[in-house]
């Protein structure tokens, strides 16, 4: 696929959402939609979203991006992102429930990570703690990149329907197996579980490969605080700010605002206030996580006769 935005109207400002759906009839992001304009969908999801506003050869490494991101070392290597997860046995599996943002300090992600480095180091592999929530795996030369899910693919699921099959994803069951008996045992975890936290007690493998020469967008710059939004603006080299009420207002034509990864009711509490404030100077394209796409326009707030419920 082409960057071309063809879903994104020229001269807007694109503001990515979570799924419409979440959006309560009273959210005040409704009054904007009343006077809005439908346009095409655009791409479901986190990583097809991603995958519109950027374009990669090959794919999307994952793992290679936000390691350069965070430590600048991910070239000439091949990586994986090694998520701390939570995954809960059932009757019909065992499901992940959690992948990232597993409230932990660098400290005790270092301690959980301890007892599995030789694990990995015996299969030739060296696991790194990036940061509390983001591990990376590097791969030996020449050793083939397995094709794990993403967590958002996997959430809620099975997890061994999304592992590699066949003799060359034997190697990746064991070690997985052998991972998540070493965090079950690991005293942090009932420590975890003494105050009411969920354990960790799983890594999630995905975003496997090599670091791109290139990244392609037509976008001229982004805000928010994604991990991999930031990766891959780097290697396109645009520019990447925080995500702060005065960044939100202050976004440009062929800007990125991205809000798809909050709750819908901190966007109205924290965020929205700077959205309409954006809302009066800048076309709006709203870009749902779920792919509806609405258009909105300064001069749309005088569509007083606009009374239909979106």
């Amino acid at each position: 696929m082409s960057p071309t935005m063809q879903n994104v109207a020229p001269g807007a400002v694109d503001v990515w959402l979570p799924d419409l759906a979440r959006f309560a009839p009273d959210h005040p992001l409704r009054a904007l939609l009343r006077r809005a304009d439908q346009q095409s969908p655009g791409t479901k999801g986190y990583l097809g979203g991603l995958a519109e506003r950027f374009v990669v050869a090959g794919g999307l490494p994952a793992g290679a991006l936000t390691r350069e991101l965070m430590t600048g070392d991910a070239a000439d290597a091949s990586w994986l992102c090694a998520d701390p997860a939570w995954v809960q046995p059932d009757l019909n599996g065992v499901r992940l429930l959690a992948c990232g943002q597993m409230q932990l300090s660098m400290e005790d992600a270092q301690a959980l990570a301890k007892p599995l480095k030789p694990v990995f180091g015996d299969a030739g592999m060296i696991l790194e703690v990036s940061s509390p929530d983001h591990w990376h795996v590097r791969l030996p030369q020449g050793v083939p990149v397995p094709t794990f899910a993403s967590p958002e693919q996997a959430m809620g699921e099975d997890l061994y329907e999304h592992l590699p099959q066949g003799p060359d994803g034997r190697r990746w069951r064991v070690l997985l197996n052998e991972v998540q008996v070493l965090l079950h045992q690991h005293p942090l975890n009932a420590e975890r579980k003494t105050r009411g936290m969920p354990p960790i007690n799983s890594l999630w493998l995905w975003g496997g490969g090599t670091l791109p020469s290139h990244v392609r967008t037509p976008l001229k710059g982004v805000v928010g605080d994604d991990v991999l939004l930031g990766a891959l603006a780097k290697r396109a080299r645009i520019n990447t700010v925080q995500r702060t009420a005065q960044a939100i207002e202050s976004s440009a034509t062929d800007w990125l605002v991205d809000l798809q990864d909050l709750p819908v009711e901190e966007i109205a509490a924290s965020w929205w206030p700077s959205v309409e404030t954006l809302a009066l100077k800048q076309p709006l394209q709203l870009s749902f996580a779920s792919g509806e796409r609405w258009l909105h326009r300064p001069w749309h707030r005088w569509r007083f006769w606009r009374g239909s419920r979106r």
